[in-house]
């Protein structure tokens, strides 16, 4: 009997993710697609920071294929709302309630620092980093961009920042579940600065530029996670 029910258990928690994946499918499918229909307003957004160059696609299907993928960004970032409740809907009955305060909160702000670092990378970064690859052109050399190594430069510069601001996020839960404290991030701080350097070379295009442009950011983001950490812990000690 215990065998049977422990069968339908999993049946059932299969059926839940079933339902929550086709649904979390559909939605990325319709944002895509409705994102196709505006792609032309989405690509002057995205070439907005290269303001003055021009250009070209070196294949028939270049520009079609580089269309696609924009949809298909556009399409997961426009669902990422209705991704993430399934994925809250999915998790939730095995939550208590204190728990499910902090995937909310976790969820909430991810998406916040998320924003803030695509802004970020957007309004500051790209701009920098090709005004700087643009001044580097000699006499006789013009600079010539295929859009699709365009789009896929911003692309890993955006995302790249965007997963980076995730950095707050990361040591506050660590704090408040009590997993980590303020000495533990200070006394590690060498060891991090290290692995963000790292990460940086990892996850930029291969110029130092754009990894510097990266690693710095990290490196203050890091010193304002331990401040935010510190008053994170001072209050649970008081509380307690």
């Amino acid at each position: 009997m215990a065998d049977n029910d422990l069968r339908l258990t999993i049946v059932e928690h299969l059926g839940e993710l079933r339902k929550r994946l086709i649904i979390a499918a559909i939605a990325i499918i319709a944002g895509s697609l409705a994102s196709y229909n505006y792609v032309d307003k989405i690509i002057e957004i995205l070439v907005r920071p290269a303001d003055g160059l021009e250009f070209i696609y070196l294949s028939p299907p270049e520009l079609f294929i580089s269309y696609i993928k924009i949809s298909l960004v556009v399409g997961i970032v426009v669902s990422a709302p209705i991704v993430l409740f399934q994925i809250w809907m999915f998790i939730r009955p095995g939550l208590k309630e204190k728990e499910q305060r902090y995937v909310l909160f976790a969820m909430f702000m991810g998406i916040v620092f998320l924003v803030m670092g695509v802004v970020f990378a957007y309004f500051i970064i790209i701009p920098m980093t090709i005004q700087f690859f643009v001044k580097m052109t000699v006499n006789g050399i013009e600079p010539l961009f295929s859009f699709a190594n365009y789009i896929s430069y911003i692309s890993s510069i955006l995302i790249s920042f965007g997963v980076v601001f995730e950095l707050p996020l990361i040591v506050i839960l660590l704090t408040q579940l009590g997993l980590a404290t303020p000495a533990t991030f200070k006394k590690h701080r060498k060891m991090v600065i290290l692995g963000i350097f790292v990460v940086s070379a990892i996850l930029t295009p291969p110029d130092v530029v754009s990894q510097s442009m990266m690693a710095l950011p990290m490196i203050v983001l890091y010193e304002f996670s331990i401040v935010i950490a510190n008053m994170i812990y001072k209050r649970k000690k008081i509380d307690a």
